[in-house]
This record gives C-alpha cells, sequence and structure tokens, in this order.
C-alpha cells in the first residue's frame, strides 16, 4: 500500500472516530431534553414516579389484550 493510501485509511479512521463521538452526543442531548437538568444521583421525582407506573400497567392491559385478540 502506498502513503496515499495510509494517509487516506488514517483520516478516515479519525473521520469515524469523530462523526461516533458527535452523533452520541447528541443523542445523548436529546433523550435528556424531556427531563430538564437533573443530577443523576438526584432522587427521583415521585409524580413521574406515578406516571411511570400507570403506563406501564396501561401498556400490560394493552398487550394482555391483544394476545386475547390473536386467539380468535
Amino acid at each position: 500500500m502506498n502513503a496515499n493510501g495510509l494517509i487516506n485509511m488514517a483520516v478516515r479512521i479519525v473521520m469515524r472516530k469523530l462523526m461516533n463521538k458527535g452523533v452520541d452526543a447528541g443523542i445523548d442531548l436529546a433523550s435528556r431534553r424531556g427531563q430538564g437538568a437533573q443530577h443523576p444521583d438526584a432522587p427521583p421525582d415521585p409524580k413521574l414516579q406515578a406516571r411511570t407506573r400507570e403506563t406501564r400497567k396501561r401498556a400490560q392491559q394493552a398487550m394482555k389484550i391483544a394476545r386475547r385478540m390473536g386467539r380468535f
């Protein structure tokens, strides 16, 4: 392999790592967007926990109904 190929390979490796870091940072930022600026070690919000439980319960009920409908 000549020098041009080696340089291109090195540049592609570096660019791939930089792009992956940027994409990961953007995804992390977007996933935190609805939660506000909470510290990871902060105590959980009781209202949020209650809504999460309700949502999980509704999802389980919907799955149960869907399984029943699938039998017919």
